[in-house]
């Protein structure tokens, strides 16, 4: 299933033992010529989702993008998990999600289970990405946000395109205190590239928020 120009998601029927909690990844593994290539890609489906699960990615041109977008309809793939321990499961009464690019796939199967299971979570997804080009699942929370008066979503754009009249900064200091003013009583999920998330967290220390009330998870090759 296409998300953008360079973003697909692939969906394998679930396994009736598979269990998962939202925000986790798994590790796929793919076969050719004899030789096995394993990723991590973090699940971009819900646990509520009983029929498949789903992982979307970047499609980067190098050799595993290329064999996944190259999967049809039958074919298979070794898929081992769930892993890690950015998860959520109505824990906490308000959370604060930032992502950055591709890092919107942990956030989006958060969102999902917090909609389905009909969770009274207050719940801030912040998205940055490049252009509008780059923005993705864009369709899906519209329709979550009909259902989960809970969630508010808000993009910003570092490279948007002249027509864009929304946010272009960075997320920073500034847009947490602009857009959420009561972000110290949040618990704050971050994903993105390494740097993004290294930067996050500095910036979060440095509004006196502890390392206990921040999750974290860095996307590296994608």
């Amino acid at each position: 299933m296409k998300r953008a120009y360079n973003v697909k998601s692939f969906r394998f029927q679930r396994p009736a033992d598979f269990d998962y909690k939202a925000g986790q990844y798994i590790t796929v593994t793919l076969s050719t010529n004899g030789k096995k290539t394993g990723k991590p890609f973090t699940l971009s489906s819900s646990p509520t989702e009983k029929d498949h699960i789903e992982f979307t990615k970047k499609l980067t041109g190098h050799e595993f993008s290329n064999m996944l977008d190259a999967m049809v309809t039958g074919d298979t793939a070794t898929i081992r998990g769930a892993f890690g321990k950015m998860t959520f499961e109505g824990e906490y009464e308000k959370i604060a999600l930032l992502s950055g690019g591709i890092g919107i796939t942990p956030m989006i199967s958060i969102c999902k289970y917090c909609t389905d299971m009909k969770l009274s979570t207050d719940i801030m997804l912040i998205c940055s990405d490049k252009t509008e080009q780059d923005m993705i699942f864009v369709e899906e929370l519209e329709e979550m946000k009909r259902h989960n008066p809970g969630l508010t979503v808000f993009n910003t754009l570092t490279r948007a395109s002249e027509n864009w009249t929304g946010c272009r900064e960075r997320i920073c200091e500034n847009l947490i205190l602009r857009e959420l003013p009561d972000y110290a009583e949040r618990v704050f999920y971050i994903c993105g590239p390494p740097p993004m998330v290294e930067a996050m967290v500095e910036m979060l220390h440095n509004m006196r928020i502890p390392d206990s009330r921040i999750n974290k998870e860095s996307l590296t090759g994608y």
